[in-house]
């Protein structure tokens, strides 16, 4: 099992930034993908940004070259930073993570979700 608490989403104007935080607990975290999912008002939930065990970095093409995708394995943290925030960012995301090898899971359909922090882009 792996725990997830996410932090530091809230209202920001389009065009800024914002940081996102997930505290994993549960399993050795150096061993486990993570990843961020997000999901606006009325839409289906998408991938956002994945971190895979070995450091292998992946994105959406809707967020490349706006957010990264980032881990501390000694302080059990995956961090997103937002930058260049536009209003269609807007949505709850969700901190993910998957403990199986197999990459396409956490691309996909991870195995783990945290309860999500909305993210409010103002235009």
């Amino acid at each position: 099992q792996v725990q997830l608490v996410e932090s530091g989403g809230g209202l920001v104007q389009a065009g800024g930034s914002l940081r996102l935080s997930c505290a994993a607990s549960g399993r050795t975290f150096s061993s486990v993908a993570m990843g961020w999912f997000r999901q606006a008002p009325g839409k289906e939930r998408e991938f956002v940004a994945a971190i895979s065990r070995n450091g292998g970095i992946y994105y959406a093409d809707a967020v490349k070259g706006r957010f990264t995708i980032s881990r501390d394995n000694a302080k059990n943290t995956v961090y997103l930073q937002m930058g260049n925030l536009k209003p269609e960012d807007t949505a709850v995301y969700y901190c993910t993570a998957e403990t199986s090898q197999v990459l396409q899971r956490i691309l996909t359909a991870p195995s783990y979700w945290g309860q999500g922090t909305q993210v409010t882009v103002s235009s």
